[in-house]
């Protein structure tokens, strides 16, 4: 599904809680539905983006954005507003407090250590793949991942991995509303063949992408499970393929990552 589908939704039910609720703050839940407008696709917003990624009017858009520069979240200039710095605030009230991110570190650094590649976290959030800590490599990797980077859960290795762990019910609603976008010409681009390979990687344990999300790069990617079995995260690693092959890839990653993912899982 897209992210703006996603941000309309959430703004529209925030709306409508606030009319319910009379403590609720409507103001609030479309500041926070723009301030979730902006991904690694739209580093900048005019008021019209800002609008219509978010199902508000122009002038409600226009008060949300000013009032988020008046604050020091965002950068105004010739009608483009961009996030500064101090948005990492908001995404380090999670970092610093919640404890997956926080147990998933060391693991994530002995696997970077052992494998010399960088290595991710990510967690399932409305469709996407969310990175919620990464260990960096010294080798510079062009995958567009980050801390707080999302990328669409159908065509990417960690988004696979965590479909696979939903039941077959909640699958099907996800591939119903899913919007099947063309990032490279490597990219799968019908439903048939998505859920293939998600249900490839409920049965192996592992998913891959071949250069489906940035031409000369491949992922590989593992379950997070807790003590119940539940698939709550996964830990991926990203290579150039001028390295390396996704067969060579997989045959060194896969265990190392399994045993740390196995590691973090054990503590959950």
């Amino acid at each position: 599904m897209s992210n703006s589908r996603t941000i309309k939704q959430d703004a529209q039910e925030s709306v409508k809680s606030s009319s319910r609720a009379p403590e609720g703050m409507a103001g609030l839940a479309k500041g926070l539905a723009v301030i979730e407008a902006f991904d690694i696709r739209h580093p900048q917003l005019t008021v019209t983006d800002a609008a219509q990624r978010t199902n508000t009017s122009r002038a409600a858009a226009r008060r949300c954005l000013l009032t988020l520069v008046e604050l020091g979240y965002l950068t105004h200039d010739n009608g483009n507003f961009r996030p500064t710095p101090r948005m990492l605030r908001l995404s380090g009230a999670y970092l610093d407090t919640a404890p997956l991110p926080q147990l998933a570190q060391p693991q994530l650094t002995e696997a970077r250590d052992a494998l010399d590649e960088s290595v991710s976290l990510a967690v399932l959030e409305d469709g996407w793949a969310l990175f919620v800590a990464r260990a960096e490599a010294t080798r510079i990797v062009s995958t567009g991942v980050r801390v707080g980077a999302k990328l669409p859960a159908h065509n990417s290795a960690t988004g696979r991995v965590l479909l696979a762990g939903l039941t077959d019910t909640q699958l099907d609603d996800y591939l119903r509303q899913c919007n099947l976008q063309t990032r490279t010409p490597q990219t799968l681009t019908e439903i048939d063949a998505v859920r293939e390979r998600i249900l490839a990687a409920r049965e192996s344990g592992m998913a891959y992408t071949d250069e489906e999300i940035e031409l000369g790069m491949l992922s590989i990617a593992v379950p997070v499970r807790n003590a119940r079995g539940e698939t709550v995260a996964a830990m991926s690693v990203s290579a150039s393929t001028a390295r390396t092959t996704l067969h060579d890839l997989q045959k060194a990653a896969v265990p190392v990552l399994n045993e740390y993912a196995e590691r973090l899982g054990r503590l959950l």
